[in-house]
């Protein structure tokens, strides 16, 4: 009968540097209690540089591939690593986190963190904790904190890749002042402002954009279109859906616009949307096109479900037999 592998088989092996790490020890670094991130810590500091990025980067794809697992401790251990890439890994490690405590030591990386790389990971993750701040899962000062954080490198940080990531994660937040932001972007002459102002018109799930949205779905310039097309699926725009139609038409488009047209159309739904996704699903052959069609027809059923839903709520709302 063959051993069961314990952690410290797991660690012996990550010490040795001739060996691959097996995908199969991948899922003992998830979820560590404080005993076993101990014992982690302690082998973390005779493996050798490359294999800590090798490890980390296949907990990264691990993440990706199974949604059960979770290495929050590894990286929230690793944020003050005096490697920046290591740091950078930490940091991708907590995309998927819904953990209040990691904001306090986000925000550090942010504002103070020595290397650009990482802030620009952090001001990206923090998107994700301002939308939870957004449902309510965050404590109102820790929110205002980092809401306040982000705002001030908009406002004040030289790095303009840095700012547009801040921009881009602030723009999940409600808060008033946060629109006049995203338009001074978006009215700016550079290419990039206008396109991470697109992003994030999208992600403030504002109708106010729609016009602006709609006004860049054929521009010349691949980002701004790109961007503006992901906004107009974010937004649900209707009216975008013909303008989509025309793009897709185009044999000359770029793939990477093809395909945010493809997801937008099941973001937005509608007859036109499933008429036209389903027919280029009948016409193409290429595997990769028709997994991703199938992929986007599935969210076109769950847009249309959760609009059915939209409606009967707002029918209940306007029920006249209601108050009788």
């Amino acid at each position: 009968m063959a051993k069961k592998l314990s952690f410290q088989d797991v660690l012996a092996h990550l010490s040795d540097s001739q060996k691959d790490i097996p995908q199969t020890h991948l899922k003992h670094y998830s979820d560590l209690d404080p005993k076993s991130l101990k014992l982690f810590l302690e082998a973390w500091q005779n493996v050798l540089p490359s294999r800590k990025l090798t490890l980390l980067d296949q907990l990264l794809s691990n993440m990706e591939e199974d949604y059960s697992v979770s290495y929050d401790q590894i990286g929230r251990a690793l944020l003050d690593n005096p490697d920046g890439e290591v740091r950078v890994r930490a940091i991708r490690l907590l995309a998927e986190s819904d953990d209040p405590n990691h904001v306090g030591k986000l925000i550090d990386v942010l504002l103070t963190d020595a290397e650009l790389a990482p802030r620009m990971e952090t001001a990206q993750v923090l998107g994700e904790f301002v939308l939870l701040g957004e449902l309510d899962k965050l404590n109102p000062n820790q929110q205002r904190e980092m809401e306040d954080a982000l705002i001030s490198v908009v406002r004040s940080e030289a790095d303009s890749g840095l700012r547009k990531r801040a921009l881009e994660s602030l723009s999940y937040s409600s808060r008033p002042e946060i629109a006049a932001l995203i338009e001074s972007a978006f009215e700016r002459t550079d290419p990039a402002w206008v396109a991470s102002a697109l992003h994030a018109m999208g992600h403030s799930q504002d109708e106010r954009w729609t016009e602006n949205v709609v006004s860049m779905l054929l521009d010349e310039d691949p980002h701004i279109k790109s961007a503006a097309v992901e906004a107009a699926g974010q937004l649900s725009i209707e009216t975008a859906v013909p303008i989509l139609l025309q793009i897709l038409d185009d044999e000359e488009e770029p793939e990477d616009v093809a395909a945010a047209c493809i997801w937008a159309l099941s973001q937005i739904g509608g007859d036109d949307a499933r008429t036209y996704l389903v027919a280029l699903l009948d016409q193409t052959e290429d595997e990769d096109l028709v997994e991703f069609l199938e992929d986007a027809l599935e969210n076109l059923e769950f847009t249309e479900e959760y609009n059915k839903f939209e409606l009967m709520d707002l029918e209940d709302d306007l029920d006249p037999d209601e108050d009788r």
